[in-house]
């Protein structure tokens, strides 16, 4: 008789024993005023629409693998960069999966600022390496350039930056990013521009003059294309050939690919929907300032709002009413962030807070 064989559990890598899981409040957001993850709060631009409407009608179009020999000369060009400069990703999540892995070893040390965007620390932990936070200042949250060019050394091989940053709201000039590049030497620069279209500023320009520097920008914020998944990473064409290495060959599907085209091409719909947005943060701001609620400047699509001890019941209140807003109390203390979407939106948005805070403040 044969010796009876008993399964074991299979034991996970030390960097997935160490993580704590990454759990998005995104559930039963629908039907409500989404002012929490910074999307885009109208939707997506008609001409995308209406080609899903005249792709459903083709369906072939879904039986057959991705292809990009359209989408990355398009958006590339659209940038001002070579095809071999631009890499489809699924989100600007997949870009920062694939820079890692391309460029980070485990113990290998990865400088974010902080708080910022937590993916930026995830696929760090994931890699099995180690992060470093590098602390925005207070009271102010200014960026800790000084802070952030002392500590790197020869075991720093990327730094993430987000500009604008997420959830400060911040943002840094050219010069300041120039002086990181320079002091990196050949750790990788990755310079987050989910926010671009409302701060308008880029680092593409810098692309050709710093070999370590990457850039990644998103369709998931303002173009309204959240659900589809779909950004790119661009850098030095000779980068984005070894990054593409450890890239799954069809992580872009195809609808996403072909309403990204779509999207770029109406670009009237981008520049009225930014135009509303920077009205709307305008408005956010003086009515807080006007219901003595403090706020961080910012220079993306959202305001970082400091309710202080009433922030978590700040944010009850406003979802009983159908209103979302994202609280950020676990990284700045008594700290809300508020998507700026419409003026209309956010009228209703400052109404409702204005009876909040009555109540909490009772």
């Amino acid at each position: 008789m044969s010796k009876t064989t008993v399964a074991a559990r299979p034991k996970p890598r030390p960097a997935i024993q160490r993580m704590a899981p990454y759990v998005p409040p995104t559930g039963g957001r629908r039907g409500k005023l989404r002012l929490d993850f910074n999307e885009n709060t109208i939707g997506c631009s008609a001409r995308v629409a209406a080609l899903l409407a005249r792709i459903s009608s083709e369906p072939d179009f879904f039986a057959v693998y991705p292809e990009y020999t359209q989408a990355r000369p398009k958006i590339a060009a659209w940038l001002g960069l070579k095809p071999e400069q631009l890499l489809l990703t699924n989100g600007t999540d997949e870009a920062i999966h694939c820079l890692i892995n391309t460029y980070v070893d485990p113990g290998d040390e990865v400088l974010v600022p902080w708080p910022t965007y937590s993916m930026y620390q995830f696929y760090t932990e994931l890699a099995g390496a180690v992060p470093r936070r590098i602390l925005y200042r207070v009271p102010d949250l200014a960026f800790p350039l000084d802070e952030l060019l002392s500590a790197i050394n020869e075991n720093t091989r990327a730094i993430l930056l987000a500009n604008p940053n997420n959830p400060t709201g911040g943002a840094i000039g050219l010069a300041t990013i120039e002086k990181i590049l320079a002091r990196a030497g050949d750790a990788a620069v990755l310079v987050d521009e989910a926010y671009f279209e409302f701060f308008d500023v880029t680092a593409l320009d810098l692309l050709e003059a710093y070999p370590n520097l990457f850039v990644s920008r998103t369709f998931s914020k303002t173009y309204g294309m959240a659900g589809f998944r779909v950004g790119c990473l661009l850098s030095q064409a000779e980068n984005i050939a070894l990054v593409a290495k450890g890239q799954s060959p069809y992580s872009v599907n195809s609808l996403a690919a072909a309403c990204a085209m779509e999207a770029i091409e109406d670009q009237e719909f981008i520049r009225n929907y930014v135009a509303e947005v920077l009205a709307a943060r305008q408005d956010i701001a003086a009515g807080l300032d006007r219901l003595g609620g403090a706020h961080y400047r910012s220079k993306a699509n959202f305001v970082l709002a400091q309710f202080g001890d009433s922030m978590s019941n700040v944010c009850a209140g406003l979802r009983e009413t159908g209103i979302l807003i994202r609280d950020r109390g676990h990284e700045i203390p008594g700290a809300a962030r508020i998507t700026a979407g419409t003026r209309e939106q956010a009228a209703t948005l400052l109404a409702a807070l204005e009876d909040v805070l009555a109540k909490v403040r009772q």
